[in-house]
């Protein structure tokens, strides 16, 4: 199954830094539109996301999200982080009750090291890229989209 917990938050997050530039209002339901993703998502999402600082919000009839902090200070590692709920980007077997060759026998803990060692280079690719990184590149989005020409 698909995880979407990460594109989705950052999708949320790239909104409410984009609205906050415009001046506008950014709402749970504003975010839902735009994500095309079930309101119950962006809830679920908005909870991680406002408890690991990257989000503030304001309840009422004029509430409003906002960024806690600087779009320069948010990585794309801590809206991973603060969604993925430490699960792991690629999931090993459980390993082998009963081995009955080598490979049997060691896969799992050799799947393991590979996963950790992608696990950590992805996280330092994201780690790398600012929410504020991000928004210019949207707004450059013509060259980077290969669909676009």
């Amino acid at each position: 199954m698909l995880d979407y917990r990460f594109p989705t938050a950052l999708q949320m997050v790239l909104s409410v830094a984009m609205s906050e530039e415009q001046g506008k209002r950014s709402t749970s339901n504003t975010l839902g539109n735009g994500a095309e993703a079930n309101p119950s998502l962006i809830r679920k999402l908005m909870v991680p996301l406002t408890r690991e600082g990257i989000f503030v919000t304001t309840l009422g009839r004029t509430g409003s999200i906002h960024l806690a902090r600087p779009a320069e200070e948010i990585t794309l590692c801590d809206i991973y982080m603060a969604v993925s709920h430490e699960k792991k980007l690629l999931n090993s077997r459980p390993d082998v009750k009963k081995p009955c060759c080598v490979v049997s026998a060691n896969v799992c803990w050799y799947f393991k090291q590979i996963a950790e060692e992608a696990e950590q280079a992805s996280l330092q690719v994201l780690a790398k890229h600012t929410v504020a990184d991000a928004l210019i590149a949207l707004k450059q989005g013509k060259d980077l989209n290969p669909l676009s020409e």
